[in-house]
């Protein structure tokens, strides 16, 4: 994707959980490259799982103590500082800030020639945010989120991301635990038209153990059914510790 040459005129804000770098991308095709991160707060699921609850919980932690509004042109200068060619921004669920600063963000920050990937649930159209971004990671939910399936899966998001991801804008990372979560990853990614090579399978974990024994687990069917298996480096590296 293509950045516009002139930078956007901006007071926007976005609500930011954490900024942290220089670190590594762990998991998908990018794995064990240099990146900065940029978490926003706010989510529009619940998944059981989730390792990243304190951008969305109010029940377990206190929101407002998590999370602080910070100038769109304040985060593009702090990811600058860190002198990487990759900033990701995830959450929490990132596209529920598209309209509200987060595609200034992108803008500002491709314009310095750096190389924006965006990470999302599948539920929320990325709009005219696609012009900027190079590659989306997308992760629709699996029953064992414990999420409604009507809730989980947009199916008119999905298929327009799978156009993205033909253009190689794109690519779906499914977390998995079991061999018939790898079938259910499969039958997504075709009835949403995404092809295998674009899939990602990813073991369900924040434990370096958990991680390896799916791996394990996990490995053999992926390849038969002509999808990629990724790791999660960063838990192996650091374990569940913030910021990295």
């Amino acid at each position: 994707m293509t950045a516009t040459s002139s930078p956007p005129r901006t007071t926007s804000t976005l609500v930011v959980s954490e900024i942290f770098g220089p670190t590594i991308q762990g998991e998908g095709p990018a794995t064990g490259r240099r990146a900065s991160f940029v978490r926003l707060g706010g989510c529009n699921l619940s998944c059981s799982w989730c390792d990243t609850p304190y951008t969305w919980d109010a029940r377990r932690f206190k929101l407002r103590e998590q999370m602080t509004r910070w100038p769109v042109t304040e985060i593009a200068a702090e990811v600058a500082r860190h002198d990487t060619g990759l900033v990701v921004i995830s959450g929490g669920e990132p596209l529920m800030q598209r309209d509200k600063g987060l595609t200034d963000l992108v803008r500002l920050i491709t314009m310095t020639g750096v190389v924006v990937h965006v990470e999302t649930n599948g539920t929320l159209s990325p709009g005219l945010l696609s012009r900027h971004v190079q590659l989306f990671t997308v992760s629709p939910k699996l029953a064992h989120a414990g999420q409604r399936p009507e809730r989980a899966l947009v199916p008119e998001v999905l298929t327009e991301f799978a156009g993205i991801a033909h253009q190689s804008g794109a690519i779906l990372k499914i977390v998995c635990r079991t061999e018939d979560d790898v079938s259910a990853a499969a039958m997504l990614a075709d009835a949403h038209h995404f092809a295998r090579s674009d899939v990602w399978i990813m073991p369900e974990g924040t434990a370096p153990a958990v991680i390896l024994a799916r791996q394990r687990a996990l490995v053999d069917v992926t390849l038969a059914a002509g999808m990629n298996l990724t790791t999660r480096l960063h838990v192996l590296l650091w374990k569940d510790k913030r910021g990295h």
